[in-house]
């Protein structure tokens, strides 16, 4: 990656001078017609700072969580999570995803079990039953997708565009 390809790519635009935030300051090279413009170079050296960090947690055996939930970056957090074999979060972040696993755990199970019952054919649930089972699924799946195979905390945490 080169100062180029980050210029190409428009990197340079950050937000309008309204949407301050003043953590911000150090990173930003000037204004210009109420846009903020980005110093490449120092988004450069933070870009490899990222890189190794990256490297290093993969170097280690372990996981890396993805997060995103802008509508701009869902479909491109999914893929790229599901490319690289990482997890994901790109719908909602759920409540204790970290900080309480064993619950996450506990709708995993559920979401799993919902689609046993939705397998068999002759389980004995009614039409409505069968529709209110689908819909729980859906918004479970929907849900947990992203982390559905993850049994203990991953090692690096990747929040794209938070603040949402």
């Amino acid at each position: 990656l080169t100062l180029k390809e980050l210029l190409e790519a428009g990197a340079h635009f950050g937000h309008q001078t309204r949407r301050w935030n003043p953590r911000m300051k150090p990173f930003i090279f000037e204004e210009k017609n109420g846009l903020y413009i980005i110093d490449l170079a120092k988004t450069l050296d933070q870009l490899k700072k990222a890189v190794a960090c990256i490297q290093t947690t993969i170097g280690q055996e372990k996981s890396i969580l993805f997060v995103g939930t802008k509508k701009q970056a869902k479909q491109i957090i999914r893929e790229a999570a599901i490319e690289c074999g990482e997890f994901f979060a790109s719908e909602r972040w759920l409540g204790g995803m970290l900080t309480n696993m064993a619950t996450i755990r506990n709708s995993v199970k559920t979401l799993n079990r919902i689609e046993l019952d939705l397998e068999a054919s002759n389980s004995g649930l009614t039409k409505k039953e069968l529709a209110l089972l689908a819909k729980r699924h859906r918004k479970l799946l929907n849900n947990l997708e992203g982390v559905r195979r993850m049994n203990s905390l991953p090692g690096l945490l990747i929040v794209i565009d938070p603040g949402y």
